[in-house]
């Protein structure tokens, strides 16, 4: 399971989190913006950075998350390290961060114990986070990542039922963001099923407000053609059958991410009873191709 863009993603809502691990207050969270540096005179980029407010003189923040062995990570690591600092806009402390899922898969080439070794760089082993409890806001959606998958839905409950911050639509993005991670295999309605998740809970999710946006937009437009003439209705119908096509489009794209062109050229071609089972499996679907797959495709 890739799990590198559940932790950035956590940093870039709940910096406090990636604060707290290196070391420094997570009060000064509202200080920081995250964000992805790329060094363009070479081919190096840092996969994430806590970059200070200009006018604070709070230390810069790199953080990585390395979940596979790699004997050149440390000598690359250092490299855009000093790299970024020679052509920062003006000196600063600094702090690394690293999570590993256990040390056990850590490389240190010769030669670099002493700069590993350093306080500045703080190499956390996820798998000890478990028994560990923090204050700091985001920390319980951390331990939720690095929960094994047949005990992360009784934490998540647990989580939603004790934090009132826990029903916030981010937080509950956030956290079933986690279990489609998790459980593959499973759809977003058992997902929600498993989270005790009431209609208000759902209702509060993005995806669910852009899906119910995009529904009662087209509703209304559909309500709209309904008075007209029977000599437009075939012009009518090519109209809604677009806008069916429009709409699947960007339900899949938010779900999915870009289309690949095999999914255009299916959308392109489809009947309108095409367009709607397959509307109505995108909520449900673990995959884009489980989309066109579960209806016999």
């Amino acid at each position: 399971m890739k799990t590198d863009s559940l932790f950035y993603e956590l940093f870039r809502q709940w910096p406090a989190v990636a604060l707290d691990l290196a070391g420094l207050d997570p009060a000064t969270a509202e200080r920081y913006e995250f964000r992805a540096e790329e060094l363009k005179q070479t081919a190096f980029r840092l996969d994430g950075l806590l970059a200070p407010a200009a006018d604070s003189d709070d230390p810069y923040v790199f953080i990585e998350v390395q979940f596979q062995s790699d004997d050149n990570f440390y000598p690359r690591l250092f490299a855009e390290l000093f790299l970024y600092l020679r052509h920062a806009p003006k000196p600063r402390d600094w702090r690394v961060l690293v999570l590993y899922p256990d040390l056990g898969v850590e490389r240190i080439p010769r030669g670099y114990d002493p700069l590993v070794g350093l306080p500045l760089i703080h190499r956390v082993d996820l798998s000890a986070l478990s028994g560990q409890d923090s204050a700091t806001p985001g920390w319980d959606l951390l331990r939720l990542i690095v929960e094994d998958a047949d005990t992360a839905v009784p934490r998540a409950v647990r989580l939603l039922q004790r934090h009132p911050a826990g029903r916030e639509p981010a937080v509950l993005n956030f956290i079933e963001t986690i279990l489609v991670y998790k459980l593959p295999r499973s759809s977003r309605e058992e997902i929600q099923t498993m989270l005790e998740l009431t209609d208000i809970d759902l209702k509060q999710t993005q995806f669910y407000k852009d899906v119910f946006a995009e529904g009662e937009r087209l509703g209304e437009q559909r309500g709209e053609q309904r008075g007209e003439q029977r000599g437009e209705q075939r012009g009518e119908q090519r109209g809604r059958q677009q806008e069916a096509l429009n709409l699947l489009r960007r339900l899949l794209t938010r779900r999915f991410g870009p289309l690949p062109d095999w999914a255009e050229q299916r959308l392109q071609g489809a009947a309108p009873a095409d367009l709607e089972q397959w509307a109505e499996r995108v909520l449900d679907a673990p995959t884009l191709e489980a989309v066109w797959q579960e209806i016999g495709h």
